[in-house]
């Protein structure tokens, strides 16, 4: 692949990392699965729940059930993308979640983080061009229970 290229196929995929959180705390969270490919996936394997998610209707639904009331910040950070091909790349990036239910509005008190985890990624380049996730893994060492804010 010319270095061209492979820097701007590295850039796309950092971009949708970076989208993909953004979303999910600031946009329309149900959106999330335009960032991926028809046939996406996401999962949270063992030891996690074990919960998967195929197909962008099935993503649609599962990112746009989250609770109205929900306050999220994530942190994305060791974000690593890996060109194989012309029109396939992986990743791995850390993330870190500060979440609560119950926000109404106004500030937070600072606490400490819900999850602090990494992703792994794998990426398509479409038939117009654009890149898109083709399934995301999420790995989970550290992890809690979302707090909820008192009325």
């Amino acid at each position: 692949m010319d270095p061209l290229e492979q820097l701007l196929a590295e850039r796309a995929c950092e971009r949708l990392i970076l989208d993909f959180v953004r979303r999910l705390d600031i946009g329309d969270p149900g959106s999330v699965a335009e960032l991926f490919t028809e046939d996406g996936s996401w999962e949270w394997p063992s030891p996690g729940d074990g919960r998967r998610f195929d197909g962008r209707e099935a993503l649609r639904e599962y990112f746009g059930s989250r609770p109205e009331d929900r306050l999220s910040r994530r942190v994305m950070s060791n974000v690593l993308v890996t060109v194989a091909s012309p029109d396939t790349a992986t990743a791995t990036s850390y993330f870190t979640t500060y979440r609560v239910d119950g926000f109404h509005g106004g500030i937070v008190p600072p606490g400490a983080p819900v999850q602090v985890g990494h992703y792994e990624d794998t990426f398509r380049r479409s038939d117009g061009g654009s890149w898109l996730l083709a399934s995301r893994a999420l790995h989970l060492p550290f992890g809690g229970p979302t707090p909820q804010l008192s009325a």
